[in-house]
């Protein structure tokens, strides 16, 4: 009961009593698109991380949807349709290329959320969790070498020429094969 008092109140507060009609058909229009969004950032996020597995300047690549995550069974059974947007790799040369990387994108926007219709990337050993000793990021799953792509809507050639120039620039200037 104090749980279903503390959304109403919270809910009534933030949102009012009534959506108006523009958020109501907003809200409506976004539903009525969502499957197709959900499916196309998940067949984008798959086929990016099957992509970056093939990449010499990937270290490693951690998707529920490849083959070779140790979640592959779960995320079939629990997600048939798609195992989400969110693809997170590390990269050769750690904490410098990384970084590099994540600030060299162009298509890609250097930004903390997820789920955007754009492609967003995040080096979180730098931005996010860049507050905690190396000990607190270890802990946390934060590696110095991690990339956090929300993979968008955009088309999956283009996303993949964003980062090939974003490694060739980690190449030249950071001398790292």
């Amino acid at each position: 009961a104090a749980f279903i008092a503390k959304i109403r109140i919270e809910g009534l507060r933030d949102y009012g009593s009534a959506l108006s009609p523009f958020n109501a058909f907003q809200t409506i229009q976004g539903l009525e698109t969502l499957e197709i969004r959900i499916k196309k950032h998940s067949d984008n996020a798959l086929k990016l991380a099957k992509w970056l597995q093939e990449q010499e300047e990937v270290a490693w690549v951690n998707y529920p949807g490849l083959e070779t995550s140790p979640y592959k069974t779960l995320s079939n059974k629990y997600l048939p349709e798609g195992q989400s947007g969110i693809v997170t790799f590390g990269v050769k040369g750690g904490y410098d290329s990384a970084k590099t990387i994540a600030n060299t994108t162009k298509l890609f926007s250097l930004l903390a959320n997820i789920g955007d219709t754009k492609s967003l990337i995040i080096h979180p050993a730098s931005t996010t969790h860049q507050q905690l000793s190396d000990e607190e990021q270890e802990a946390t799953g934060v590696t110095k070498d991690l990339i956090r792509l929300s993979v968008g809507l955009e088309n999956i050639d283009d996303l993949k020429a964003d980062l090939t120039e974003a490694f060739a620039v980690v190449k030249e200037t950071l001398k790292i094969n």
